[in-house]
């Protein structure tokens, strides 16, 4: 199956997102678009541990998007980020959007859908928008945000802020390739 060709909303209607690195973990792992399977990410000749906290969340991507590098962003796929316990690589999750973290990496753009999944019983919060998460869950935006600020260096990634549920759904319209 190629994870990058599956439709960004599922036939029910839900965004989608597929699991790169799940929770709790630090190897960092990346689809491979030629061979159509997942594999740690090389740099410097060595599989890329993130030498920092393990990731707070499952990392992954929103299939059937990309960030064009004409148009300021990474060139990779709209990123996920999914609020839930530790979900193996490769999984598909159906997801409601909450919230979309504004990320710079280097200068271009690498926003990052917040999600929770679509199944309640697969939540770890109990918010389902931007609003309630904001009030309620205000520990965890400042956790994503340091997190990202430094897991990879510090200086590589600029924080520009955060927006609801509502630009999280329009960015990924933005990204999306034909369906």
């Amino acid at each position: 199956m190629n994870h990058l060709t599956l439709p960004s909303f599922s036939a029910n209607g839900h965004l989608q997102g597929v699991v790169e690195i799940p929770a709790g973990t630090n190897t960092k792992y990346e689809y491979n678009k030629q061979l159509l399977q997942f594999q740690p990410d090389i740099r410097d000749g060595r599989v890329r541990k993130v030498d920092f906290m393990s990731y707070p969340v499952n990392y992954g991507f929103i299939p059937s998007t990309k960030m064009t590098k004409d148009n300021g962003g990474d060139g990779d796929p709209l990123d996920v980020l999914i609020l839930a316990e530790h979900i193996p690589t490769g999984t598909v999750v159906e997801v409601q959007p909450i919230g979309l973290l504004l990320l710079k990496d280097l200068g271009e753009f690498d926003h990052k859908v917040l999600a929770i999944p679509i199944d309640p019983d697969k939540r770890i919060i109990r918010a389902t928008n931007w609003e309630t998460f904001q009030r309620d869950y205000s520990a965890i935006r400042h956790i994503l945000e340091q997190f990202f600020l430094y897991y990879d260096g510090l200086g590589t990634m600029t924080l520009m802020g955060w927006a609801d549920e509502k630009m999280a759904i329009q960015e990924v319209k933005k990204w999306q390739l034909v369906e």
